[in-house]
Order: structure tokens, then sequence, then C-alpha cells
């Protein structure tokens, strides 16, 4: 027997899944467990056992374990990370305070700026200095950096970030005192920029380096404790860790870059719905990630996601850009909203409902978990509605307590003069619009548009929500993939093993040197083989080339794709039409005449996992008699109905049903209001098509 396990920490549960056997013939397990935040680990291993003994699996027939976790994101909000110091080139250790020199809200008198995660006494200069051309300048002071290593010694710092002016130039001086300080300061973690972030761009080179240092022996202590932890259940097989940029890594690569792992659940997530895309033909779609604390939601246009290389994280204003510690690493771009099921609800000074973004987590969770929550929450508001099933709840591991919820709704009922139930319709309302705002916004930042575009709804209160926020997007259809309250741990699952090499080389297209680029590659390859390969031995790999591109004179590049070949003699008018081409797509025209120039190159290496072909279709089958009824309050109409209930192992693919109904599962219920049909397609995914 072979079996796989991908394992989830989010903010409230960790979701494990199991695939025992292989292609169409492999079964799925999934179970959810509550995040342990003192100890990660402890849900892990929890669920790990609960699962194999479930499947009837010994530990030894697992042959892989996936992991992503919030755990690195989670230090930099919660500033529990390494005490860690910053050595930068003399003059140069307040760019980090500094930032960008603009006000992220313009008329905000009281804003706040993020605090950087080094104190200013533990930033040190050291006389040293490289042109933008990787000439030296200055030559490195050695002495100066064993009087800066005998400070951090006194100063009892665990963690080191080496970031000197265009180290992506000439790294021989970031390098040289990267081994003096392993020299004196044994024990200490160091993170060197030209190995972390290597590219253009000082304060973000800086900060992610930082970030990388700040949360590395965290992260390392713990990815060490979950591998050895593994061993001794009897789990043989190798650990790999999911990455923001959509691929999984070895554990060594992900100790060295434990930045990489920021946002790798919904990475996970990302990489479902593009599976469930493809199975549907939907060539565009928005994937829909409801959790415990927070709702992701991305695009996809011809089955591709969007991906950025810069994020941001620990923002002081959580939904305003320029307000977090950015990050430069290879990301699938999202946006997220704090609208999870923990999501408290409350009224402002004005009596105005608002809900989120502050969770009650897991600890102490919804007031409906009985575990000593008392303040309203969106799982209390679908409890309350009639949505969910108190003994299912995540299959039936967490009892809700329909009467503490509506207690807790209480208090928003009093001042909204209104009972409990319609305190919770309004507090399903509000977050229903404060996603579909965020979605509307964010797909009219990228210049699209939701309408006329399928939403695949998984997590565990996506599901809930999922029709009456298609509605308010202007979508016909929406798809809830089997699993799908355990979606982004099944993301991992299908996820390549890939990494991303970048190098800043300033190129002006007048003056292109192909000799230097195609050497360039040739070492950004052998690089990011080093990474694939020893996870991959024998498979398949893909690369993909990206140029970051501008006009001279312009701040900022599109990212143009390459071919994955060496360049040509004729390389210069391939890149221009390349450019172009793009900068059109991007902003409506190209302007002509105007020099083109290169400032970035990247190199991605993924072994090969094609997209499904899309689903057949079959003949329409009637659905079987219910399993009951239940009353369901239905937050758009105001109209309590009885709900037809509907397991959905009972359900068959070509069966149709029609609204009101709700469709039960361990993981999460799928509510089919009033004028929607669900139906199961031949892979027995939920497909809900509204026909108002």
């Amino acid at each position: 027997m072979s079996a796989r396990l991908a394992v989830d920490i989010g903010g409230t549960f960790t979701d494990v899944v199991l695939e025992v056997g292989q292609g169409s013939s492999a079964t799925a397990h999934a179970t959810k467990i509550l995040t342990t935040p003192d100890a990660p680990e402890r849900a892990v291993l929890e669920g790990v056992r609960a699962i194999l003994a479930e499947a009837k699996c010994r530990p030894d027939d697992v042959t892989l374990v996936v992991h992503g976790t919030t755990l690195a994101t989670n230090a930099l909000i919660e500033r529990k990370g390494a005490r860690t110091a910053l050595v930068t080139t003399a003059g140069f250790r307040d760019s980090v305070e500094m930032a960008w020199e603009h006000r992220f809200e313009q008329y905000d008198i009281y804003m706040e700026r993020p605090e950087p995660l080094v104190s200013r006494d533990l930033r040190f200069g050291i006389p040293e200095r490289v042109a933008a051309d990787g000439a030296v300048l200055l030559a490195l002071d050695e002495k100066a950096v064993r009087a800066v290593a005998a400070e951090l010694r006194k100063e009892k710092v665990e963690a080191v970030a080496v970031c000197f002016l265009h180290s992506f130039t000439n790294e021989a001086h970031e390098r040289r005192t990267g081994a003096i300080l392993a020299e004196e300061l044994p024990g200490v973690a160091i993170s060197l920029s030209c190995e972390v972030c290597p590219e253009i761009r000082e304060y973000e080179r800086t900060s992610t380096t930082i970030a990388n240092a700040y949360v590395l022996p965290r992260m390392a202590g713990y990815l060490g404790q979950l591998e050895a932890d593994l061993k001794r259940e009897g789990i043989a097989g190798p650990l790999l860790l999911m990455m923001s940029s959509g691929g999984i890594t070895t554990v060594e690569t992900a100790r060295r870059y434990p930045v990489r792992l920021v946002e790798s659940g919904p990475a996970g997530g990302a990489i479902l719905a593009r599976t469930v895309a493809a199975e549907n033909d939907a060539r565009k779609a928005v994937a829909f990630d409801m959790g415990g604390t927070t709702a992701k939601l991305t695009l996809l246009d011809d089955l591709e996601l969007q991906r950025s290389r810069q994020f941001e994280v620990a923002r002081a204003y959580r939904f305003i850009q320029g307000s977090g510690l950015p990050v430069r690493i290879p990301v699938i771009e999202l946006v997220e909203i704090g609208a999870g099921g923990g999501s408290i609800a409350r009224l402002d000074a004005l009596g105005r409902l608002q809900v989120g973004p502050d969770s009650a987590g897991s600890v102490p969770g919804p007031a409906s978990y009985g575990r000593g929550g008392t303040e309203p929450t969106v799982t209390d508001a679908d409890t309350a509605l009639g949505r969910l099933d108190p003994k299912r709840f995540a299959g039936g591991a967490i009892p809700l307590h329909r009467d503490k919820a509506e207690a807790a709704l209480q208090s928003l009922a009093g001042p909204l003069k209104t009972d409990a139930q319609g305190a919770a319709a309004g507090v399903a309302e509000i977050v229903d619009e404060t996603m579909a705002s965020a979605a509307r916004v964010h797909a009219v930042e990228n210049g699209k548009d939701t309408a006329e575009r399928d939403l695949i709804a998984f997590g565990g209160a996506a599901p809930l929500h999922a029709a009456r926020l298609a509605r308010k997007l202007g979508m016909k259809r929406v798809i809830v993939p089997v699993g799908a309250g355990v979606g982004s741990a099944f993301g991992f699952l299908r996820a390549p093993i890939a990494y991303e090499v970048v190098r800043t080389r300033h190129v002006r297209l007048d003056m292109f040197d192909a000799k230097m680029l195609n050497e360039l590659f040739v070492a950004m390859r052998l690089e990011a083989e080093a990474v694939v390969q020893p996870a991959a031995p024998g498979e398949k790999l893909v690369e993909q080339r990206q140029a970051f591109m501008r006009y001279r004179g312009q701040g900022h590049e599109i990212a143009v794709p390459l071919p994955n070949e060496p360049f040509g003699v004729d390389a210069t008018r391939e890149l221009r039409h390349r450019f172009e081409a793009t900068y059109e797509t991007v902003f409506g025209r190209a302007i002509p005449k105007l020099e083109v120039e290169a400032l970035t190159w990247t190199l991605s290496l993924a072994t090969d996992r094609p997209l499904p072909a899309p689903a057949k279709a079959i003949a329409v089958l009637a659905a079987p008699a219910p399993s009951g009824h239940r009353e369901v309050l239905d937050p758009a109409s105001g109209v309590r109905e009885q709900a037809a209930i509907h397991e959905r192992n009972a359900l068959k693919p070509g069966m149709v049903l029609d609204g009101p109904a709700l469709i039960v599962e361990d993981g999460t219920t799928t509510v089919v209001p009033r004028g929607f049909a669900a139906r199961l397609n031949s892979v027995s995914q939920i497909v809900l098509e509204d026909r108002a």
C-alpha cells in the first residue's frame, strides 16, 4: 500500500489529508483538528494518528508528507521571531526605517508605520562599498566585521541579516562577512541577501533578508522537530514543504529560506483551484478559499494563476498596501480578507455592524464551540441561521452549541432591534459583501472583471457563502470540489516540486549582451536543478524564464515571458516585440521610439504536472429523497424556509437537486439557495448553477 500525507496548519484548524493508492483508484481520507498555537506539531501528530487509524494504514506505508504552515507568517505578525541584528553598508542602517519615504495613508495624522524587525541598536554599518556595476569602491573592513561580531556576541543575538549595497552585482563582501560571522558566532543563524534576494531595490531586499533571518531559527527548529517526530511515528517518507509560489521543496531548502513559506497554505488552495478549473473547462475563474480566520480570492485566466514577486506581511493597516513589511519572494497573487468563520462581529461607534478582521481563532474559538468564547462570529451566525448541523461540524469532532451562538448574537440583536437570527442574517450579509467588495477591487486593479467567471469554493466556510457571493459578483456557476473543507491540503498533493532563481542584471536593448545573459541562465539553471532534482530524481522538468522590463526612465517593470532557449543574434528584436505586446496588454498601448531595458531575470524549474482533461458530460439523474429537512433563514430574502438535507456521499455523478437545500459532508456544508440547482459532475464535484 502506497500513501501520501498532506498537512495544512491554519489559524483555526489543522487539516490532514491522506491519499491511498494512485490514479483513479486512489481513495482519500481527511480530518480537521483545532490548531494548537503553543505547539503546532501537536495538532499535526494528533491528526496524522487519527487519519492513519481511520484509513487502517500503517505509518511505514506513507511515502511522502507535504506540509504547509502559517508558522513563519505568525512569527512575523506576532513579533515572536529570533533576536536579530542587521549588518549593512556604513551609512545605510536606517534604510529599513525610511522605507519608501511616503505615506501609505495620506490623510491619517495618526498613521503608524510598521516597526522594523530589527531595532536601531542592533543595526550595524560596516565600511565597504560596491558600485552599481559591481566595481569595488571601498574594500571590506574585516576588522570592523570582527568588532561587530563581538558586539553581537555581547547582545546575545540569535540571527544576523547581512545586506550590503549593490551586493546583487558583486557578492564578495557579503560572502566574506558571512564567513567571518560564522567563525566568530557559532550557532547563530546567518542570512545573506545575495542568497535570499539577489535583486535590485535596497529596502525590499533588506526587508526580505531580515525577515528570513528573523524566522530562521524558529522554523529550522520546528522543521527538525517535526521531521524527527514523524520518524518516531514510523513515517519514513520524505517531508516536503509548500512554498508561496505554489511549488514544494525540500526541508533543507525550507530551513535556509523559510521566508519562502509565507502564504504556503493559500498557495495550495490556488493549485487545487487550477486543477478544478481544468476539469470543468473554466477558462476564467475566481478561487475562493474561506477558512476559520481569513478568506482568500485568486483570479485565474486561461487556467493560469496570477503571480507576483512581492508580498507584504504584518500590515499595520490590514488592507492598505504599503503598511506592511515587504518580502520579495515568488508568490501567487491573491487578496486576503479578514473574513473567516472565526471573524468577530461587533457594532462600531455609529451603531453599524462590522465583521472582522480580528478572529476568535482556535482558542477560545467562536461562542458556538463551547470553549469559552463569548463574542459573536461568522460561525455563530451560520449556526443560528440553521446552515450548520451541530453534530456534524468538523466531522463531529467539535459539537456546536446553537444556544450559545444565539446568546452571543444577542449583544448585536438588541441595539439592531431584531432577534438573534436577524442579527445572524446581518452578519452573513456583511461578511459576504466584504468579500465581494474585495474581489471587485482586486479584479479592477488587475484590469479584469468578476462577471462571467466561475467561482471555485473550498475551505471549511466557503461552500456556506459561495452562492450568495457569486450572485453579488454576477457569476452564474459555483464549483465545490471533493474534499472542499480541506481543499488547500488536497492542493499540496497536486503541487509540483519547484524552485525559482532570480538575478538582477541591468541590460539596455540597444547594448544587448547575449553571451553574458546566456551564461547567467546556465548558472541559474544549475542552481535550480540543485534544489529540484534531489527531491524529484528522474522526473521531467519544465523550465520557465521571465525578464522584468520597462521603458527607460520608468520606475517599475512588467514581467515579460521569455523563450526557454539561448539568446541568438535577433534577440533584441524578439525581446522588444515581447515587451511591447505585454505592455499593450497591461496598459492598452505601447509607446513608440522609447528605449527599453531589462533589470531582473528569473528562471523557474518544476516537475511536470499536466492538468487533467475536462470532465465528461453524463446523463442527468434524479437525486434521492432528502435525509431530512431543517429550517434555514435566507439572509438575502429574510425568508425562513425548510431546506432539504442531502448527504454528499449519497449523491452520485449526474444527480441534480434544486434549492433550497443543504449538501452535508464532514468538512463543510454547501448551501443551495432558492433559484440555484446543484448537480454532481462526472468527477463528483458539486456544480451550482444560478437559474434565477
